[in-house]
């Protein structure tokens, strides 16, 4: 999946399909990276959630990967624009499956980003992300969500089928399907502590920590 040719117009598709409701299922926890010192952002695409932690914490060191280019200069430029000290961020531009990590994080985020994977991609994505999580590590994540039942179950159905089919016309992604990452995180050491669901029960923000050994 690669949004280069999207990367200008992505926030407008966003609003236009769901106003803010994405934007404020990012935003849900980011007190949470109020103190934390080594972030690790995957995925933020267009950079909002990059300038709003970078405006409320002034002192974290953050890493922000994401496979689009065109992404990475919007985020730059919307740092550029808001007059935030982008210092504080290393973009980096490719795969996060592959991407060289160095140290420990104590904060992993990933906003509207699992779903790019299948199941067992994210496996071996989020087991290689565990080793790089400080023993006191916290991770957000804001997703698609299916309902457990009646009508917005089907709702919830329709619209993720027709998301993935958009994506797979603009950006050449192969995934079909919500993967299982709960059941992955929980595999590689991870609990939720808390959960938050939006519209619903199709958006869903939550807060996991890490108690795998180091």
């Amino acid at each position: 999946m690669n949004c280069d040719r999207i990367a200008r117009w992505y926030q407008l598709f966003e609003y236009l399909a769901f106003g803010r409701a994405l934007q404020r299922r990012r935003m849900e926890y980011l007190p949470e990276a109020a103190t934390a010192k080594r972030i690790l952002i995957l995925g933020d695409g267009d950079g909002r959630f990059t300038a709003a932690l970078v405006a409320r914490n002034r002192r974290a060191l953050i890493d922000s990967v994401d496979v689009s280019g065109g992404m990475l200069d919007v985020a730059r430029r919307r740092l550029r624009d808001l007059k935030l000290d982008s210092t504080q961020v290393k973009f980096w531009e490719g795969d996060a499956r592959t991407v060289q990590l160095q140290g420990e994080y104590d904060l992993v985020v990933t906003h509207f980003f699992l779903d790019c994977f299948t199941t067992l991609d994210l496996g071996s994505l989020v087991a290689r992300i565990s080793l790089h999580c400080s023993s006191t590590g916290k991770w957000l994540v804001s997703e698609f969500n299916l309902p457990e039942q009646g009508a917005p179950r089907q709702a919830a159905r329709i619209l993720i089928r027709f998301m993935y089919f958009f994506f797979k016309i603009a950006t050449r992604l192969s995934v079909n399907k919500l993967p299982e990452y709960r059941e992955v995180m929980t595999q590689n050491g991870f609990c939720v502590a808390q959960c938050r669901p939006a519209l619903g029960g199709l958006l869903i923000s939550e807060l996991w920590e890490y108690y795998g050994s180091k």
